[in-house]
């Protein structure tokens, strides 16, 4: 197993680790919208899937794939009404239209809109 670790996303802020790389796949913790230089929240659910977004994106990077090659993710919603601004964005990243499950739930960590977990393969 190889931990990811990478500056280009949030680091964790409990006992976890922002992913792992093992037999060929990527495994990456939910990334919440924040912005790893300066640790703030965008506003609204588009900016804030984008930003979850490019924090996957750098985990992948780091691990050495993509969002191509991304089989699975898991998606939070913290309200289902932003259900189709958030696929509008997620459907940019997301090309290979992986295999997906997507929830709300009661609230997510620091008050956020979206959370977004993948898995990929190298």
């Amino acid at each position: 197993m190889k931990l990811i670790d990478t500056k280009n996303a949030p680091g964790a802020i409990g006992p976890y680790s922002q992913g792992y790389a093992a037999n060929g796949f990527v495994i990456t913790s939910g990334q919440i919208p924040v912005d790893p230089a300066t640790g703030e929240v965008p506003q609204g659910i588009a900016a804030q899937t984008e930003q979850s977004c490019q924090n996957v994106g750098a985990i992948l990077t780091a691990a050495g794939t993509d969002f191509t090659k991304v089989i699975k993710t898991t998606c939070f919603l913290a309200d289902m009404g932003d259900f189709a601004a958030f696929n509008e964005v997620y459907a940019k990243y997301f090309v290979s239209k992986p295999g997906r499950s997507c929830v709300a739930v009661k609230a997510l960590p620091k008050g956020v809109l979206c959370e977004i977990e993948a898995i990929a393969v190298q």
